[in-house]
């Protein structure tokens, strides 16, 4: 039996993600797919459209043989931080035999020889890096100037644009520096970029859905019930349809207006609330939040209406959007440095598994009887998970309960914790 592992969002899960499971497969020769999926948070620091429940379900039912929970930390985290805390858990299992991966180029060869760069660091490196952060560029633009007149090649700095190639990057140096048996394979990404935000013909990026989703009329909130908004979400519907598998396509559709969409400024009065309790030296406590950011927030906090108001506003050409929506996020969530050290430092995890597929069984037997880490099935099952590794649990179990109750608040229904909800087994 061999088994791929692939890291993923499914925000939500549309036809590339299953020719990725069906080409990882191909290229590997695996048998089983092993999913570490973010939970309820992405990495763009956003709340995930759908739970992740509803999203392992989707997985499941389109080929993967495992879902494991990404800890919140991480799923929220920077590329490095994201990437090291999933390749740490399935080098972990001790039963992964490759990850495959998409990047845009689609060169392995490439990707293998600037991580290795980025993990050695040698002198002639650090120094160039430093002459051009000196120079004022910023740290992603200084990097990409100091791998380009190191290496000659002028290729590196289309690399290191993409999105998904510094992903893969990230994925290969935390291979190294795991000193991992697992063997990357990289997957040349199809058809859309990963910023698109129009419908291809068959398979567009989750960037595309999500923004043909907004379209979807909500009747309790909007209080349209016209026919031109009934006539108008029937055609929306059928223009994902053709985006989706069917199996996916019923999971999302049986969700929406119940479930989801959960979006940023579902959570506005909650960050507000932190927000207003913080002041600009202990906001420099969170993960990502530095002296500059924090002054900027203490300074615009007034103006604040909405979550993703208050991201523009904060927004500055050496502040991305992405950066701003991480670092608040992991105030909401109270995820501070001092954590993301200690889970460094300890190199602590553990696998929580959400769901699996009844006929891959063999491969839950096989994580338990390899795994260098604890196995979670039941958040009760916490007696072999250190006090850093707990931490982590519980700070992932916080959140995940915070997102239920954004869910009720909106939807209305029964609040669901964490401690209460059941494995997806298809």
């Amino acid at each position: 039996m061999k088994t791929v592992g692939l890291i993923t969002e499914y925000n939500p899960f549309h036809n590339g993600h299953l020719y990725h499971i069906e080409k990882a497969k191909e290229l590997t020769g695996a048998d089983r797919v092993v999913i570490i999926m973010s939970g309820d948070y992405v990495q763009r620091g956003m709340p995930a459209l759908l739970s992740k429940h509803h999203r392992a379900h989707m997985a499941l039912s389109c080929g993967a043989s495992v879902v494991i929970e990404l800890p919140v930390c991480y799923a929220s985290g920077s590329a490095e931080y994201f990437a090291l805390g999933a390749v740490a858990i399935l080098d972990g299992l001790g039963c992964i035999d490759s990850l495959c991966f998409g990047s845009e180029c689609g060169d392995l060869e490439q990707l293998d020889r600037i991580s290795r760069l980025l993990v050695s660091e040698p002198g002639s490196y650090r120094l160039l890096l430093q002459n051009a952060l000196k120079s004022g560029a910023s740290f992603p633009a200084a990097r990409c100037l100091a791998l380009k007149e190191l290496t000659g090649d002028t290729s590196i700095s289309e690399v290191m644009s993409d999105p998904n190639n510094i992903l893969g990057i990230e994925y290969l140096k935390a291979l190294q520096r795991l000193n991992s048996s697992i063997v990357p394979v990289t997957l040349k990404r199809q058809a859309c970029n990963y910023h698109d935000t129009t419908l291809q013909a068959h398979m567009s990026s989750a960037s595309a859905i999500r923004n043909t989703l907004k379209q979807l009329s909500i009747p309790q909130i909007s209080g349209n019930f016209g026919e031109n908004a009934i006539n108008t979400s029937s055609q929306t519907w059928q223009l994902l349809k053709s985006q989706l598998p069917d199996e996916v396509f019923q999971i999302l559709q049986n969700a929406w207006n119940t479930s989801c969409p959960v979006e940023p400024d579902d959570f506005s009065l909650l960050l507000k609330y932190r927000l207003l309790g913080e002041t600009a030296s202990s906001l420099c406590a969170y993960q990502d939040v530095s002296p500059e950011l924090a002054n900027r927030i203490i300074r615009c906090r007034n103006n604040f209406q909405s979550y993703e108001q208050f991201c523009e506003l904060l927004k500055t050409k050496e502040l991305t959007y992405s950066r701003i929506s991480r670092s608040l996020l992991h105030i909401l969530l109270s995820i501070t440095k001092e954590d993301m050290a200690l889970y460094r430092s300890t190199s602590c995890s553990y696998a929580r598994v959400l769901g699996f597929c009844r006929e891959h069984t063999d491969i839950l037997r096989k994580m338990k009887e390899h795994s260098s880490i604890p196995i979670i099935t039941k958040l009760t099952q916490t007696e072999s998970l250190s006090p850093a590794a707990l931490r982590m649990l519980n700070q992932t179990t916080f959140a995940s309960d915070l997102y239920e109750s954004v869910i009720t608040d909106k939807f209305g229904g029964s609040f669901i914790n964490e401690h209460q909800k059941q494995l997806i087994r298809i």
